[in-house]
């Protein structure tokens, strides 16, 4: 993996097949499309809404507002083909310690099971480790086991803490050292 910053404030980390980077407005269909695929028991506000919301043009909306920094979410698009197909990077979600960023990722249900999601973490944690972090946290449903062995692969363990929720599942906390 080679990392660096194509400017002062634009990150791009690249791999064999991937390349991770800040997202552009035209890809908000993408985003879209991986709302529309979440899980039913995912909790609503993570899914699309009665009324259709988010929208594309409500997310191309985001995409415009987000500044790129030394942590977020980075699209994640395969090199050869040339397509975006998801997102991994770092996020302050506010629960895990001070200091110490939410590895997360997503991709779409046609890429599953290549791998992509085990490498894109893969170079996230290379980012995380060269900017100085010492520790990242990941949450993750308990039935969700497909991303449970991404975690694992890239050593991320389960703590003893969760969060029960009687409707959509306990989220599990898992942490690695970098």
């Amino acid at each position: 993996m080679s990392g660096g910053a194509a400017s002062d404030r634009e990150v791009v980390l690249e791999t064999s097949r991937l390349r991770l980077r800040p997202w552009r407005v035209a890809e908000a269909a993408v985003q879209r499309e991986l709302w529309t695929e979440r899980d039913p028991r995912v909790p609503p506000h993570r899914r699309v809404d009665a009324d259709g919301h988010p929208t594309v043009a409500d997310l191309e909306e985001s995409i415009r507002a987000h500044q790129p920094s030394s942590i977020g979410l980075l699209a994640v698009e395969r090199k050869a083909a040339g397509d975006v197909i998801g997102y991994c990077g770092l996020v302050d979600s506010g629960r895990g310690s001070d200091g110490e960023p939410e590895l997360a990722f997503e991709l779409l249900r046609r890429v599953w099971c290549r791998g992509y999601a085990t490498e894109a973490s893969w170079a996230v944690l290379d980012w995380a480790r060269s900017s100085g972090y010492a520790r990242l946290w990941a949450t993750v449903w308990e039935w969700n086991t497909a991303s449970r062995r991404v975690l694992a692969k890239v050593g991320f363990a389960e703590t003893e803490r969760r969060e029960v929720d009687a409707v959509y599942g306990t989220t599990l906390f898992t942490t690695r050292r970098l």
